[in-house]
C-alpha cells in the first residue's frame, strides 16, 4: 500500500463509481468486481427484489456472511494448530527432558 490515495473508476451493477483508496488500483478493481458479481447473483436469484438499494443490501449481507464464515474457519484452524503444537511440545518434553 502506498501513502497516496489512488483512484479508479469501476462499474458495479451497471453504475459507474469513482473510488479512492490506499490500496492499489488492481486491488480496488478486484473488490469492485466481487461486489458486482455478488449483486448480479442476488438479482438473478431473487427477481422480485428490484431496487438497487435492496440488491446492494442483500449482496452486502452475502459478503458479510462470507467474511464471518472465513473468520470462523480461521479461528478453528488456529485452535487446531495450537492444540497440535501443545501436543507436540508435550511429546518432545517426554523425549527430551
Amino acid at each position: 500500500m502506498s501513502d497516496e490515495k489512488d483512484s479508479v473508476t469501476v462499474e458495479i451493477f451497471g453504475h459507474e463509481y469513482k473510488i479512492k483508496g490506499e490500496a492499489d488500483v488492481e486491488y480496488m478493481t478486484k473488490l469492485a468486481r466481487h461486489v458486482d458479481k455478488r449483486m448480479k447473483e442476488v438479482a438473478k436469484g431473487t427477481p422480485a427484489v428490484g431496487s438497487l438499494a435492496k440488491i446492494g443490501i442483500l449482496a452486502a449481507l452475502n459478503i458479510a456472511d462470507e467474511l464471518f464464515r472465513e473468520r470462523d474457519e480461521k479461528r478453528r484452524v488456529m485452535e487446531d494448530v495450537e492444540a497440535t503444537t501443545l501436543r507436540m511440545r508435550r511429546k518432545l518434553e517426554e523425549i527430551v527432558p
